[in-house]
């Protein structure tokens, strides 16, 4: 048995073919057993191999750098550029007598450049979510469009609360506009919006100049989008020059500062006990997504970096306080991601206080109030040297002016449009609003009489059943939100035919009409809404623009051609509601309507996808990606810039 195991020693190589088919076989065992030469000789060629892919690719990157700068570092002469005089001089107009920007210093540089000029002009104002889905939806050729913002770029807001600590950033999160705009051959003013004179469909920009000068300037317009975003409101409360908001980069990068300066001053030995428990003490007054992330973010700050880096006192002091209105945090999110994340906070020792309101905010505390069991208000106090202001929003300047230049514009927080994203009481097809500075009307009343013509055949000023059933068409149609609730039509019919004749009268219909209103709920000012509306309003305004060049200014105005194209090309807008996602810290929530995903880091790394996905250029998708690496090696950036 054992000579079965023995390596049978090899022949000589036989001369013949005969021969070599006699040569006797090696032993089953002894050809699954490789020798240790031969073995040696696989991990060499694979380690030439290796060696070989490592220089292949290294040339590779080396030759691609090369031809990169070959072509990048050259000289580029341009002589004698093409420049309208009136792009350098304009002609002054209006009712302020300002100079009016009929033409761009760029609009004659080449012959696509002058096509595009005769193009109707396109004036969209802002920045965000909503003035970034226009663009992308867009085709060249289209408009001849001019962004307006103050910002020269745009911002992946959803991840501010990110930056603030390090986790990523602040240049990961920003794509200029002009190379957003580029693909369309597009124009950027630097200014901000102030007026606008719709008579004469010209909007007041100011501009600042390098010294501080303000100046202001008319840019025409054909078809104007407000997409200016809200303020943070108020709510009346006092000292509100204390807070800290996050809406911009700038806001990031002041509470990034506010933050590193705490944690540096209460390491100084100098730095008494309660001066120290003040200084890092964060308090976050509101229990939306944008609180809740930024009380996740601090407190994994804390545990990952400051707990290394920073005197051990330091971290035992701080306290994160999250002051929320409401009995729940995320109240727009299902209960049970509220109740997930209350759980989480109260594992973390993130001090939760709902049913509390702000009283005021001074320069080192913090005053809200409470109920207590009998019904008293009992007033509390924190000390703190951090609170950021996220509740709610509130009328950004320009569309507070805007609104109040139109009629029938009662809304507080947002210009009031229909269905088609136009602005309600402007000339139809020339203004349009869409994101968190716009909100889609929800009365019907509104509507009565439109409707009423309609649908009574008769003209006998009642209502029967066909006559309704003809109106809830017209009714979800103009205001497509009313959909949920005009799903028992019969059922609604009989419950407010209230005299039982089979039929509604004028007071009836308006009585039915006020309830469906009632029960509309507004979309919420989210990124996820304004990307679809902008989405939706660029898809629009392709399909529009072949038709607005077939008929000149002079024989069909602007304002008519959008009455009869809007609602031709494209049904009204429609939400479609994604589901809402939260950070927590190390780990995410999702809201999906019916269903929820609640989680640690299976969760935390699927809401990163979706943030990495929904970046607006693959550049800061790599940048995203880098950081994220760079943190999870090395930590979080804790230097103060």
């Amino acid at each position: 048995m054992l000579s079965t195991f023995r390596r049978v020693p090899r022949a000589a190589p036989p001369s013949t073919p005969l021969a070599r088919s006699a040569r006797p076989r090696r032993a089953f065992f002894a050809t699954t057993s490789p020798s240790p030469l031969s073995r040696t000789r696989k991990l060499a060629r694979i380690t030439a191999l290796t060696c070989l892919s490592t220089i292949v690719g290294t040339c590779t990157l080396v030759v691609g750098i090369l031809v990169h700068d070959a072509f990048t570092y050259n000289n580029k002469h341009i002589d004698r550029v093409p420049i309208n005089p009136l792009a350098l001089s304009p002609e002054r107009g209006g009712p302020k007598n300002l100079p009016v920007v009929r033409s761009q210093v760029d609009d004659e540089e080449d012959e696509e450049a002058k096509r595009l000029a005769e193009k109707p002009k396109l004036v969209i104002v802002g920045g965000g979510w909503g003035a970034m889905g226009v663009l992308q939806n867009l085709h060249p050729g289209d408009y001849h469009i001019t962004v307006v913002s103050t910002e020269t770029f745009t911002t992946f807001t959803p991840l501010l609360p990110s930056a603030i600590v390090g986790t990523v950033q602040v240049r990961s999160l920003v794509e200029p506009i002009r190379k957003i705009i580029a693909r369309l051959r597009g124009h950027f003013v630097s200014g901000k919006a102030v007026d606008i004179v719709m008579s004469d469909r010209l909007l007041e920009v100011e501009t600042t100049s390098t010294t501080g000068k303000k100046a202001n300037i008319y840019v025409p317009y054909d078809k104007l989008i407000i997409a200016v975003g809200s303020s943070s409101s108020t709510h009346g409360v006092p000292g509100l020059e204390n807070c800290f908001q996050l809406k911009t980069i700038g806001d990031a990068q002041a509470i990034r500062r506010r933050i590193m300066d705490n944690f540096e001053a209460a390491s100084l030995p100098t730095t008494s006990v309660e001066e120290r428990k003040r200084l890092l003490s964060f308090v976050i007054c509101g229990g939306g997504p944008t609180g809740v992330e930024t009380a996740a973010e601090i407190y994994d700050f804390c545990q990952e970096d400051i707990m290394n880096y920073f005197p051990k006192i330091v971290r035992e002091e701080v306290s994160i306080h999250v002051i929320q209105s409401r009995e729940h945090i995320l109240n727009t999110y299902s209960e049970a991601i509220s109740k997930f994340a209350e759980e989480k906070f109260s594992r973390d020792k993130v001090d939760l206080v709902t049913s509390a309101r702000v009283a005021a905010v001074t320069p080192d505390h913090v005053i809200y109030t409470t109920h207590s069991a009998d019904g008293k208000i009992e007033q509390h106090s924190i000390p703190t040297n951090f609170v950021l202001w996220s509740t709610g929003i509130a009328m950004n300047p320009f569309t507070k002016r805007v609104s109040s230049l139109l009629p029938n514009q009662a809304h507080k927080r947002a210009i009031e449009t229909d269905a088609h994203l136009r602005v309600k009481g402007a000339p139809l097809g020339e203004l349009y609003a869409v994101g968190d500075c716009a909100t889609i009307e929800t009365s019907i009343v509104s509507h009565l009489m439109d409707l009423v013509e309609e649908a009574d055949q008769d003209k006998n000023e009642k209502i029967d059943f066909g006559e309704w059933q003809h109106m809830v068409k017209r009714i979800k149609a103009r205001i497509p939100m009313a959909e949920d609730h005009l799903v028992e039509v019969k059922q609604l019919f009989q419950m407010y035919d209230t005299d039982a004749d089979d039929s509604l009268s004028l007071n009836e219909l308006v009585k039915l009409l006020e309830e469906i209103g009632n029960r509309i709920t507004s979309l919420p000012a989210t990124a996820q809404v304004a990307s679809q509306q902008g989405k939706y309003l660029g898809t629009k305004l392709h399909k529009l623009a072949p038709q607005i060049a077939i008929l000149p200014p002079a024989e069909a105005p602007a304002a008519a051609i959008g009455v009869v194209s809007d609602e031709s090309i494209a049904g009204p807008f429609r939400y479609l509601h994604l589901g809402s996602l939260a950070y927590i810290g190390n780990a995410a929530v999702f809201d999906f309507g019916k269903y929820s995903l609640m989680g640690g880091l299976i969760a935390m790394y699927a809401w990163r996808s979706i943030y990495w996905n929904e970046q607006v250029s693959a550049r800061t998708r790599a940048l995203l990606m880098i950081d994220w690496i760079i943190r999870g090696i090395w930590g979080r950036d804790l230097s103060r810039l």
